[in-house]
Formats: structure tokens, C-alpha cells, sequence
């Protein structure tokens, strides 16, 4: 009787591992999009269908820019440094005048230091579109291969991989490239049956290519010694750095603004619903005091700064200008020193990232008696 208790419990424990062996050796595939109304978005979902289709790789989407789309809001948003943590990356993108979209190329433009750094060679990479009309749809996929070619990166076509099934008495977008869809086409929903089949062959075929490389690809990682990339908001946590909720208008404005890829924000310095040592430095506030508030400030900036960036703060590319207004007689002179709080704390947090230009200035008042307002800009994905 023990034997046999012993042999299930082996037996399950044998089970148990080579579940977890199984989850660890999975082969990670990024499906990396943009899309306008949705239609690249449908392929992505049917790119990632076809590479999980084996059960031994794992697809993740996300896109390259926050967008208010219904279909898109949810969706995460991609950093670009974490780019080669991925053991292949399927490119999505709307066909603009035969080449990439505008947002698509502004992302990839900040992959220079994954150029410089070689991060990207030997990564497996597949292309598919959706285009209004179908016309330069192939060449706009060669144009995408030629951005993807400099970084070294491994192309995959689709071929010919299920053509024979597809309803050739409709139209189709499908190149040998990659796939593609003719979106302004009406006559059917589009993506297409079709479109939406050779989408998933193609994700499936991308996956047996970026399995068989992946061993090839750590090897070289491993030699090259990359380093691992830095988690901004584990880092926070771990030095015990507590942002505050974020702080509400009290008026008909917002906590922020974005514009393109800049985020716009003003704080004052308010903990716990109240200001915190409000007066005049100089008379009724110490500079002590007034170092004090100055961090609570840039806490709340950063409060906002994350709630702006969906809760990822490695979303941020840089700190661009912070400028801080003290509440002062006329006679103070040590703003640079007050606002050295505001800076320190937000290089501790994002490193060489954190690093901005800067001004301060004194002010006879300040709204709500704050002694500090600060204006901070950055620059996000």
C-alpha cells in the first residue's frame, strides 16, 4: 500500500514538473500593432490565434500608442526597451501611402540605442497591414522590412501558405510578405474570412520559425552580456517611494494633458486633501518646510504621471523640463535649492531618464496659499 501511495505521489510530482518546465520553455512571441478604426487590431488577434495554435507559444499584444478607440482603449500599451525580451515580434501596421503608419514609425524611431546596442539581431520578424485600398500594399510591407532589415532582425514571409483555401471570387489583400487586408472594400466584412486565415497561418508559421531560433538567439544574448532592463516601478517599491492618490481639480481643468507624446502637468503641494505648510517662505514657511513641500509636490506629479501612463511608468522615455514657482519675499534667493528636491526625486526614480532641464522662480503668490507650484513635461510612448 505504501508503494503504491509513493508511485501516485511520484507520479504527480513528475506530472507537476513537467507542467512548469513546459511554461518556462514556452517561446514568447510579441504581436506589436497599430491601428486606426480597429481593422489591424482584428489581424493582430488572428496573427496571435495562429502563433498559440501549437500550445508552446505564448502571444502578447499590445499596441504603440494609447488610443480612446472602443476596440483599442484596453489594450497595453508597448515600451520599447522591452523589445528584446521577446523571442519574436509580429509587426501590425494601416497602410499610409504605401508605407508605414505615422505612429508606427515615430515608435520605431526610438529604437536606436536597441540599434547601436545590436538588440535586435537574429530576432525573428513577420509584417502584416491593412490597407484602405490595396493599392501599394506590398510596397508598403517592403518598406517595413527595409526599417526591420537595419536592425538585423530575421524577416519571415508568408509565401504562399494557404492560398488554396481562399475565396478567390472576392477580393484579398494576401502578398507573399506577410498578410494584408483591403479595408475601404465593403462588399464583405473586412478583415475577410480569408484575410482573417492566412492571418492565423502566418502566426502559426512564425511561431515554428521563432521556436527553432530561440536557443540560437539566448546564446548570443548570454555572450553579449545584456543587461537586464531596470523596472521603474519595482525600483520604486523597493525604495520605499509611495506615490499618493492622484490629487482632483478643483476647477473645470484636468490632472493632465497629453499632446503627441508629451505629458503636461502642474501640481501643487497638497497631502492628505490639504496644503501642506502654506504661507510665504521667508516669513511664515522655513526652507526646511519648503524642501518638504517641494517633494510632496513632485510626489504628486508622479501620482499623475502614472495615472497618464495607464499605471506603467516604464512607458517613460524622459523627463524633459520641470520648473518650479516658490511662494517668496523679495528678497529670497535659494529656489534652486528648494527645487533640487523636485529633481533628485525624479532622477532616483527614473535614472538617466529622470535628467531635465529646469527653472525656478519666486512669485508673490501662489493659488490656494501653496508655497510651491511645479510644471513638469514628459515625454512618453
Amino acid at each position: 500500500m505504501i508503494t503504491k501511495y509513493y508511485s501516485i505521489a511520484f507520479t504527480t510530482i513528475t506530472f507537476l514538473l513537467m507542467n512548469l518546465l513546459s511554461a518556462q520553455e514556452k517561446t514568447n512571441v510579441l504581436v506589436l500593432f497599430h491601428s486606426d478604426q480597429g481593422g489591424t487590431y482584428t489581424l493582430a488577434k488572428e496573427i496571435a490565434k495562429g502563433i498559440e495554435k501549437n500550445g508552446t507559444t505564448k502571444a502578447t499584444i499590445k499596441q504603440v500608442q494609447p488610443s480612446n478607440h472602443i476596440l483599442l482603449k484596453n489594450v497595453p500599451v508597448a515600451h520599447v526597451d522591452e523589445l528584446p525580451n521577446y523571442d519574436g515580434i509580429a509587426f501590425g501596421s494601416p497602410v499610409y501611402f504605401g508605407n508605414i503608419s505615422t505612429p508606427m514609425s515615430q515608435f520605431l524611431s526610438k529604437t536606436v540605442d536597441l540599434w547601436t546596442n545590436h538588440l535586435l539581431e537574429n530576432l525573428p520578424a513577420t509584417v502584416f497591414m491593412s490597407a484602405g485600398s490595396g493599392a501599394g500594399n506590398e510596397l508598403a510591407v517592403q518598406a517595413f522590412w527595409n526599417t526591420l532589415a537595419v536592425h538585423g532582425m530575421v524577416l519571415v514571409s508568408n509565401g504562399i501558405r494557404g492560398m488554396e483555401n481562399v475565396d478567390t471570387t472576392k477580393p484579398q489583400g494576401n502578398t507573399v510578405l506577410g498578410t494584408t487586408s483591403l479595408a475601404s472594400l465593403k462588399n464583405s466584412p473586412r478583415p475577410s474570412e480569408s484575410e482573417r486565415y492566412l492571418a492565423q497561418i502566418q502566426g502559426e508559421n512564425f511561431a515554428q520559425i521563432a521556436t527553432a531560433l530561440k536557443s540560437t538567439r539566448r546564446k548570443k544574448n548570454i555572450q553579449n552580456s545584456t543587461p537586464a532592463l531596470i523596472d521603474i516601478d519595482k525600483e520604486i517599491q523597493a525604495k520605499g517611494i509611495i506615490l499618493p492618490q492622484v490629487p482632483q481639480p478643483a476647477g473645470n481643468y484636468k490632472p493632465y494633458i497629453r499632446s503627441g507624446n508629451l505629458i503636461f502637468i502642474n501640481q501643487v503641494a497638497l497631502k492628505d486633501g490639504k496644503i501642506q505648510y502654506p504661507g510665504k517662505i521667508g516669513t511664515t514657511v522655513s526652507e526646511k518646510q519648503a524642501q518638504e513641500a517641494t517633494k510632496t509636490t513632485m510626489l504628486n506629479v508622479l501620482a499623475v504621471l502614472k495615472d497618464a501612463v495607464g499605471g506603467d511608468l516604464n512607458r517613460v522615455v524622459q523627463c524633459v523640463q520641470l520648473t518650479g514657482i516658490f511662494n517668496t519675499t523679495d528678497q529670497y534667493t535659494q529656489h534652486a535649492l528648494l527645487m533640487n528636491e523636485a529633481s533628485n526625486l525624479t532622477v532616483d526614480v527614473f535614472g538617466e531618464k529622470g535628467k531635465h532641464a529646469r527653472a525656478t522662480f519666486g512669485a508673490n503668490s501662489i493659488p490656494v496659499n501653496s508655497v510651491v507650484e511645479i510644471q513638469a513635461i514628459f515625454e512618453v510612448n
